[in-house]
């Protein structure tokens, strides 16, 4: 089939899952509390499922009966005792996995252990997501988050397809470019610029700051999970969002993004 074909069946395909899964994730968002954590847990479910079958294909084992319960471990410990990140948790979920492996073993072996930890904390990033919702004016700060990372992941998809001729990092992503890189950036700034627009009381120069490295943030979460696949030699994690892949391709960027904004809100424009 003709590249532009391709081309432009993917962006219809992502049109479509657009229409569907944005209303459900903002709905999720409006209401907050439990809604929220209910999606944050399928996310991270699913996730877990995509990322071990990607670990699968180069003979590496995510145990899930250890990744499963830990992940929502965190969650459930962010849903009750609301102090951010449960840093402290982190160090409980390492000792597990670690005695885990000395009890199993060889069925668990020391390289599958560290691959469930990697896949534990890489997925379980999706956390900050419900943690946003946490602060004060929490749906506007999520919000930003959601419309400048798809900004900056929609904007770098059609100027690099356009435009696009110089390899941004062609060893994990051939098909990224520097053009397209240059305008996820922009989409960021731009989605930010117009979030300030529509809501005066939001300090300017700090969203737009927002913005700007939530662009670049958003690419670095996409190379992330692309070295990933790369590895294993596929293109998507899975097939559940047309136009998209899996439940990592579509939220690859936020994983990244999420805990930048959760941290910068915090620390910069809240202290």
């Amino acid at each position: 089939m003709n590249k532009n074909l391709v081309g432009d069946l993917v962006f219809w395909q992502r049109i479509f899952s657009a229409f569907i899964g944005i209303p459900l994730l903002l709905a999720a968002v409006w209401y907050g509390g439990l809604p929220l954590l209910v999606l944050t847990a399928a996310l991270m479910l699913i996730g877990l499922w995509e990322i071990s079958r990607i670990f699968a294909r180069i003979d590496l084992k995510v145990s899930l009966s250890l990744a499963v319960p830990n992940c929502l471990f965190l969650l459930v410990l962010a849903y009750y005792y609301n102090e951010g990140y449960p840093g402290a948790a982190v160090v409980l979920i390492i000792i597990a996995v670690l005695l885990a492996m000395v009890i199993q073993y060889p069925r668990l072996k020391p390289i599958d252990a560290a691959v469930t930890l990697l896949s534990i904390f890489y997925v379980g990033l999706i956390i900050f997501l419900f943690l946003i919702s946490t602060y004060d004016n929490g749906f506007i700060w999520l919000i930003i988050l959601l419309v400048c990372t798809w900004a900056s992941d929609t904007s770098a998809y059609l100027i690099g397809r356009k435009l696009g001729k110089h390899p941004l990092a062609p060893a994990l992503s051939p098909g990224k470019t520097l053009e397209g890189s240059v305008g996820g950036i922009i989409g960021g700034i731009t989605a930010a610029l117009a979030v300030t627009l529509f809501t005066k009381e939001l300090p300017f120069f700090p969203v737009l700051s927002m913005g700007l490295i939530i662009g670049i943030t958003a690419q670095a979460g996409d190379l992330v999970e692309s070295a990933i696949k790369r590895q294993a030699g596929i293109k998507d994690s899975g097939r559940l969002i047309p136009g998209h892949g899996g439940i990592l391709d579509r939220f690859d960027s936020m994983l990244f993004t999420a805990p930048f904004v959760f941290y910068y809100v915090g620390k910069v424009i809240l202290s």
